[in-house]
């Protein structure tokens, strides 16, 4: 690091992204992309925007809120967007949080966040089972992050949990971060009507197809609504660019493409699981577009880097009570049979 910089950020450790290795072809199965592209409305949207990219993008994301509120029934003041809903954890992170509390397993990007915004934080145990105890997250005074479902785990947590850990915290803001919600959770999107203290997030990465377009949104009281805008237009009021607005647009009013396609990756992730479970995997439970899976005959970090040397990347996780599992994101059926044939290959 070079002499100037800040003394507070010396000791800033970065959110690691999955490989996006260049050296060859792989089968990517380690960064929850989809294995979709969008459908043809939406490269057509792109298209219409690129003359129009001499202009800035609309930093209030009219049509987009608009079109969100329709789909969420929801109210469109009470919606914000985002370069990816990593820039919207931040802006709630950083608008609310005195104090954070989040799982010890879970999106590492949290961390970072606290750690970036000078915010102490506390780490709350997954069960042994890797599920969210809700008794331990009745901590007034404290910022509450969950992902839901969990990652890398793709546990869920049932809404009437959810809504018991936002009751049990009346004055601190509850962030629910739903990155994977379209493959099978419940969404708490609802319980914006009821409690003024919570936040959902969700993100285009995942079921919508736009990893590289860099597009997310919250859904919140529109009080909290009005603060994060403030935080916003004081550091990016023009932070959606026009071509992702317009594909985000296009994307949603092509919903059942979406839904079809999320449908696809479920299947595919039940028919994974099934044989990962015949050749001796542990699986955990998932309702996202991946599984988390170990092998008692093989090592977590053998089987990645063993994978990795035939052309499949999936994702491996050095932290104590999970090194021994891999994460998996679900692609087509022709890449669930080649990393089935690998791994048959290497146990």
């Amino acid at each position: 690091m070079s002499k100037f910089l800040l003394e507070k950020y010396k000791n800033l450790v970065p959110y690691v992204p999955g490989e996006q290795p260049k050296d060859q072809q792989y089968i990517k199965l380690n960064t929850n992309e989809s294995p979709f592209s969008p459908c043809p409305a939406v490269m057509k949207a792109i298209e219409n925007e690129v003359p129009k990219l001499k202009l800035y993008s609309d930093p209030e994301c009219k049509k987009m809120r608009v079109k969100l509120a329709e789909v969420y029934n929801v109210n469109e003041n009470q919606i914000m967007l985002g370069s990816g809903s990593d820039e919207i954890l931040n802006y709630v992170i950083m608008a609310f949080a005195k104090e954070l509390v989040f799982p010890d397993i879970t999106y590492g990007f949290y961390k970072v966040f606290a750690d970036v915004n000078n915010v102490p934080y506390t780490t709350i145990p997954l069960k042994e089972d890797f599920t969210i105890g809700i008794n331990d997250y009745v901590c007034s005074g404290k910022m509450i992050v969950i992902a839901n479902p969990n990652a890398p785990t793709g546990i869920a947590l049932s809404l009437d949990k959810v809504e018991a850990i936002i009751k049990a915290n009346p004055t601190s803001i509850v962030m629910i971060d739903e990155a994977y919600v379209d493959f099978g959770g419940e969404s708490s999107v609802p319980l914006v009507k009821k409690y003024k203290n919570l936040v959902v997030t969700q993100t285009f990465s995942k079921s919508r197809f736009m990893a590289g377009a860099r597009l997310g949104f919250c859904i919140a009281d529109e009080e909290l609504i009005k603060d994060l805008n403030t935080l916003r237009y004081s550091i990016s009021p023009y932070n959606v660019n026009s071509m992702t607005l317009a594909a985000g647009i296009a994307t949603l009013e092509n919903e059942d493409y979406t839904k079809a396609k999320c449908k696809e990756i479920m299947e595919n992730r039940t028919y994974l699981t099934k044989e990962l479970e015949s050749l001796g995997f542990e699986v955990l439970p998932s309702t996202t577009n991946f599984v988390f899976a170990k092998c008692s005959k093989v090592s977590g970090e053998t089987l990645y880097l063993t994978l990795k040397e035939k052309g499949i990347l999936v994702r491996h996780f050095k932290q104590e009570r999970i090194k021994e599992y891999v994460r998996i994101t679900i692609g087509i059926k022709e890449n669930m049979d080649a990393l089935l044939k690998a791994i048959k290959e290497i146990i």
